[in-house]
């Protein structure tokens, strides 16, 4: 199931699981990476849309099937999260976010306390810097990007194989939903995600829980720029997830699952 949702004058692509979206229900919001979309949690959308949950994931503006130019830094996509929950129509949320989205996450728990119950953060960390040689070739749009995040992005079983769904390759539906992008796109949410600052600033605001996932092979959020950010939230457990890479949702999503539900 999905729902489109009127935002800042753009319509929202917004998947729910597989279930209509019930607003009285416990709601979650799930928020994905740079240059990803809604699909990097088909499973676990699914499985908390099936278990009692209202499920919001979003394709953030200018992502997948959602309208509108992309937004250009880590605040801007908080206030929009934000505003997503309110167009819902529930109170407050559980964020869970992904990379980029864990800072979109974390961010809106600061700016707007009284719209988040819960946070979930998977492959975080502060600061969360990009390589100046995939930043350029993101700039450039080559496809050298497109390989690098996806390369550095998975833990090195997942690069051979490794998938538990058979018939499935993680590196090759990593770079196929990364190409998906639109032009501009992975660039403007590495940039994002580079220059944000505000990371442990807002991790000292947060007043709910949270739950911390590091891959303890995570090329691209290393494992001690997650503790940092864990250790600087007031309410925090941290869960790693030993020789998982960055993309734990498709690498390890019974752990992650399994931490999350915890």
């Amino acid at each position: 199931m999905t729902m489109r949702l009127h935002l800042n004058g753009s319509e929202a692509y917004v998947a729910t699981g597989g279930r209509d979206f019930d607003a009285a229900l416990p709601a979650v919001v799930l928020i994905h990476g740079g240059g990803m979309d809604h699909s990097v949690w088909a499973l676990h959308s699914r499985w908390l849309a099936h278990r009692g949950y209202a499920v919001l994931a979003p394709d953030l503006p200018g992502h997948g099937r959602s309208a509108g130019a992309p937004l250009a830094g880590i605040g801007d996509m908080a206030d929009w999260i934000a505003a997503l929950i309110d167009a819902a129509g529930v109170a407050s949320a559980w964020l869970i976010g992904h990379s980029m989205g864990s800072l979109v996450a974390l961010e809106t728990a600061a700016r707007h306390p009284a719209r988040v119950s819960a946070l979930g953060l998977i492959g975080t960390g502060a600061p969360m810097a990009v390589g100046a040689e995939l930043l350029k070739a993101a700039a450039a749009g080559q496809h050298a990007a497109v390989d690098m995040v996806a390369l550095w992005g998975l833990g090195p079983a997942a690069t051979l194989g490794g998938s538990r769904a058979p018939g499935l390759w993680m590196l090759g539906g990593a770079q196929r939903v990364l190409e998906a992008s639109r032009p501009g796109v992975l660039f403007n949410d590495l940039r994002a995600c580079n220059d944000y600052k505000g990371a442990l600033g807002a991790a000292a605001r947060v007043a709910v829980p949270a739950t911390v996932i590091l891959g303890a092979r995570d090329l691209m959020t290393p494992l001690k720029a997650g503790q940092a950010l864990a250790a600087a939230l007031p309410d925090a457990r941290t869960v790693t997830l030993p020789g998982a890479g960055h993309l734990m949702m498709a690498e390890r999503p019974d752990e992650v699952l399994a931490a999350l539900r915890a």
